[in-house]
């Protein structure tokens, strides 16, 4: 159990900037594999919130407007802010001022049960990677590399036109993924915020109501970035452990 907790923005970042350097690429890269067969979704989320935390540079909070709320007479009756800074990060991060008596157990559930739902948001960046630093991930297994393996191919022989629906509806085959539905969301989604499934174009049309984000211009015509998957799993292709290739 965490204690409610308090925080504020500009010590948020200076903390996350400090810790990144000290969490090896090879660190979250072992863990996410492992987590293939173990099921240990905690593992698997770090390495979201590593690549998130790269891309945020020390600075201030910088008040932009988020949104306004509107009183039934349609005037406005609270307007809400974020950091303009956050917001102009990869994918856009959500960083509030302040962050007062905050209930980390909701966040570490939600790590625990699904691998994080809320890797946009600065504190939760901050909280997973120091939860992160206190596991020790053993080295991913030959069942790990055979799970990885096939991901990638149920993302290479997926149909020009799939959304992430469908490739989460695919990853449910994989033989050794033990993983319910709500679970693969989330793996498409971290697949996708690492730079695994990167879209070609962010000008395609989208399908009504939807919760995807880093996944939701990514179509099975994509297939997955083979300089990506080298660069965060080389080390095991290095080691002879062939990965699967995409297709041409």
């Amino acid at each position: 159990m965490f204690d409610r907790f308090t925080i504020s923005h500009d010590d948020c970042v200076a903390r996350i900037v400090a810790l990144t350097p000290t969490i090896p690429q090879s660190a979250v890269a072992r863990a996410f594999l492992c987590s293939l067969s173990t099921r240990r979704l905690e593992l698997r989320s770090g390495i979201a919130s590593w690549f998130l935390a790269k891309h945020i540079a020390p600075h201030t909070y910088t008040p932009v407007v988020s949104g306004h709320s509107y009183d039934e007479n349609g005037v406005i009756s609270h307007t809400s802010h974020t950091c303009g800074v956050c917001k102009n990060t990869v994918y856009g991060m959500i960083g509030d001022e302040y962050y007062r008596n905050e209930d980390l157990n909701v966040l570490n559930f939600e790590r625990i049960k699904w691998g994080g739902v809320r890797h946009r948001q600065l504190l939760y960046t901050l909280f997973d990677l120091e939860q992160f630093q206190k596991e020790d991930a053993p080295e991913p297994s030959s069942e790990d590399i055979t799970i990885l393996n096939g991901i990638l191919k149920a993302i290479d022989e997926s149909a020009p036109g799939d959304y992430p629906g469908r490739l989460r509806e695919r990853l449910s085959a994989v033989t050794g993924l033990k993983s319910n539905k709500s679970e693969l969301f989330v793996l498409v989604e971290l697949l996708a915020c690492i730079g695994v499934l990167k879209p070609s174009s962010y000008d395609r049309p989208v399908k009504g109501k939807h919760d995807w984000s880093y996944a939701e211009y990514w179509r099975g015509e994509d297939k997955y970035d083979k300089n990506a998957v080298q660069q965060l799993f080389g080390k095991y292709v290095n080691e002879g452990v062939q990965i699967y290739k995409c297709s041409e």
